[in-house]
């Protein structure tokens, strides 16, 4: 072995040994506290105390690996609550062999563990010291080698990692202010280079990860949309629709195709390691990956993640009522930030990534060579308490840890791995259209249309639920029938089709399925659908697309009335004489001439905007009447048609500008990055090249 080896290997050693005193030191002074905290607790000495803790852990050691693999089923089923109280039990038992440490009951015991991990978090956070790189080499790398063990490469492998809904302007603002040291740190050293893409028209998750991990997009038009063919709502965040929409797009050569892992995505790019990944929730053609099953066995990761969540609900229920004191402006309702969305935020800033992290973890000790991993606490925090809020930042720099500890565990990997972090849209902020004209665009839609055309709106709901559903139905399907048999019971109700369907959309489908009487008849209505400050206006009484000729005799003054608002920046509607057009409030722009009379109405609205319209305009699901909002590009401010006071999916402010971090040494193309398949192209290029770097014959040896 040569010495610069034998140095590095000297210095790792030396680190583990400081690392576990100062982590013991920790515990110690944990156990003190409790001591004082719970009265069925008792050391006679400081001794003792320090005696306790190396008795508790090598009590763990020797015992724990055995009980986990006995109790998986159970502890994913009880979400590791089970896991704690075993935990509680060795603590006992740790007891029994130590004089002068008394523990009174299990429940102290319990207790004690949960204090114990509650002090060790926060001391090491404090003290920024990775409290689970032993967890990373001891456990997670022997349950890799059990399953197969990964053959040593020096080829890269590539970790895509997405903040959901942050846009460059605000990431460049979180590194000056220093929230994300690790991505600052990145920048500064020259490893990185940060750049922006712009998305399509529809600027939300569906359309641009259908883009990026499939290079297809073609015909999402938003979040949800009225499809002519089945008359019927299209939702983004139904599980079965996202399955169709993948199956219509992917040629089966998508981004994570040779042997890529998808951890909490909408879509595949068809990697045949999946896990949470919405379009392939009941596919089980393919590898589902039971980490974040092991991940409940572990009563540190239980501890740490109730300990994390009860302190994120506690700080939205805080944060919400400041805002309210404060009377800040925009705030979210009461109805969006109440009830169950503190819990539900928890779920999305906390346990998704955990889940996330603890898997993609795996999947380096594994040598995976590709894996794409969705992040979505910035973009959940961001909808309902800003853009640029203290919260939202907050959540940023919690997620840049996560970072810091993906990239510690990679230095222990059988391969070296390169990180890329992107977004697949930003955010524009602004009070929401009701909020501004005390009307939703339904109402406003209803009013110009007179009551000879009833006007219906689409159900109020968002991507947060689809990951709580994703989850469940995961878990449903779940290899360990200990864990699928007693989900399934309780979900039974909320199930259709072997999908777990909860939130309003859930509420919807089983109104829909316990209705007896006659469909209602829908030949006189008009729906209008919101994404963002994107509206579509579909006539769900005709077959085909309605022109703007037809809408002027049918509805005279309504594009006139709907333009003249306010609140509207724009409608694009297709013209059987000049294809389609773009109405403002003093002009008009004809897209197929390129011709513009009077203003022009997609002025501030980027320089891409009339090649985006016409593209929409091309799919066969296009609205009837696509209604913008107005934007002020100066201080990214639009008119959400849904209320979501942080907002995405049509054109205007930095909702379309998104961001690409990646290795500097990697090139991304002499052009800038317009449209989800265009940066598509990029990255599968990237993989492609790893790709072939592994099937050369000088690496094939190792």
């Amino acid at each position: 072995m040569n010495r610069p080896v034998q140095a590095s290997r000297k210095r790792e050693l030396l680190q583990f040994v400081a690392r576990l005193l100062l982590i013991w030191g920790f515990q110690v002074v944990g156990l003190l506290f409790m001591v004082w905290l719970l009265p069925g607790v008792s050391v006679d000495s400081l001794l003792t105390a320090a005696v306790a803790v190396a008795a508790i852990g090598l009590v763990n050691a020797l015992l724990w690996p055995m009980l986990s693999y006995l109790i998986l089923p159970f502890a994913v089923f009880t979400l590791g609550l089970l896991s704690l109280v075993l935990n509680g039990v060795l603590v006992q038992l740790a007891s029994a062999f130590v004089e002068g440490f008394d523990v009174a009951s299990l429940w102290d015991a319990v207790f004690l563990t949960v204090g114990l991990t509650a002090i060790n978090t926060i001391l090491s956070s404090l003290l920024t010291i990775d409290d689970d790189n032993s967890w990373y080499r001891n456990v997670v790398r022997r349950r890799i080698k059990r399953r197969k063990k990964p053959v040593e490469t020096e080829v890269p492998g590539v970790l895509f990692l997405e903040l959901d809904g942050l846009a460059r302007p605000v990431l460049e603002r979180a590194v000056e202010q220093g929230y994300v040291p690790t991505l600052a740190g990145w920048l500064e050293s020259g490893s990185h280079r940060l750049v922006g893409w712009e998305t399509d028209l529809s600027s939300q998750t569906s359309a641009s990860q259908a883009g990026i991990l499939h290079g297809n997009n073609h015909n999402i038009p938003a979040f949800r949309w009225w499809d002519r063919t089945r008359k019927e709502i299209i939702s983004s965040s139904a599980a079965k629709e996202v399955a169709v929409l993948e199956e219509e797009r992917s040629d089966g050569n998508g981004l994570l195709v040779k042997e890529g892992a998808s951890r909490g995505n909408l879509f595949s790019g068809d990697a045949p390691n999946v896990m949470l990944t919405g379009s392939t929730i009941t596919d089980f053609s393919r590898f589902h990956a039971t980490d974040f099953n092991a991940y409940f066995i572990d009563p540190y990761n239980f501890s740490r993640t109730l300990l994390l969540t009860v302190w994120d609900v506690i700080q939205e229920i805080w944060q919400f009522r400041q805002a309210r004191r404060k009377k800040v402006y925009p705030i979210s309702s009461r109805k969006k930030r109440g009830g169950i969305y503190p819990l539900l935020r928890a779920f999305t800033t906390v346990v998704m990534r955990e889940l996330n992290v603890y898997t993609l973890i795996g999947d380096m000790f594994a040598g995976v060579p590709s894996a794409y991993a969705t992040f979505v606490g910035y973009d959940e925090v961001a909808h309902h308490s800003g853009v640029e809020a203290e919260e939202a930042f907050q959540v940023l720099g919690k997620l840049d840890q996560q970072l810091a500890r993906l990239e510690s565990a990679a230095k222990h990997a059988p391969r070296p791995y390169h990180f890329v972090i992107l977004s697949d849209h930003g955010q524009s902020a602004g009070a929401t259209f009701k909020q501004r004209y005390q009307m939703s665009l339904e109402e406003f839609v209803q009013e110009l249309a007179t009551e000879k055309f009833r006007v219906v709106g689409d159900v109020d709901v968002h991507e947060d639920w689809g990951q709580v559903s994703a989850f469940f139905t995961e878990a449903m399907h779940s290899k360990q029938k200990a864990v699928s048999r007693p989900v399934g019971q309780v979900m039974r109700s909320r199930t259709s089709e072997g999908r777990v369907i909860l939130g309003p959309e859930g509420e919807e489908q089983r109104g829909q399925e316990e209705e007896t009487g006659a469909p209602e008849d829908v030949g006189t209505s008009i729906a209008v659908l919101a994404s963002g400050n994107l509206g579509l206006v579909y006539g769900t009484h005709v077959e085909e697309r309605v022109n703007l000729e037809e809408i002027e005799a049918v509805f005279p003054g309504l594009l006139e009335g709907m333009v003249q608002h306010e609140g509207v920046g724009f409608v694009m509607v297709h013209s059987e004489a000049h294809g389609p057009v773009v109405i403002g409030s003093a002009g008009r722009y004809y897209l197929t001439e390129d011709r513009v009379e009077g203003e022009n109405p997609l002025e501030g609205f980027g320089a891409n905007a009339a090649a985006h319209l016409r593209r929409t305009d091309s799919f066969p699901d296009a609205p009837d009447l696509l209604v913008n909002s107005f934007c002020n590009p100066e201080t990214n401010e639009v008119a959400a048609f849904e209320e979501l006071i942080g907002s995405h999916g049509g054109l205007g402010g930095w909702q379309t500008q998104p961001f690409l971090l990646y290795p500097a040494e990697w090139e991304t193309g002499p052009e800038t990055i317009v449209g989800a398949e265009a940066l598509h192209r990029v990255l599968k290029g990237w993989v492609d090249q790893l790709a072939t770097e592994e099937d050369s014959p000088r690496d094939s040896a190792g």
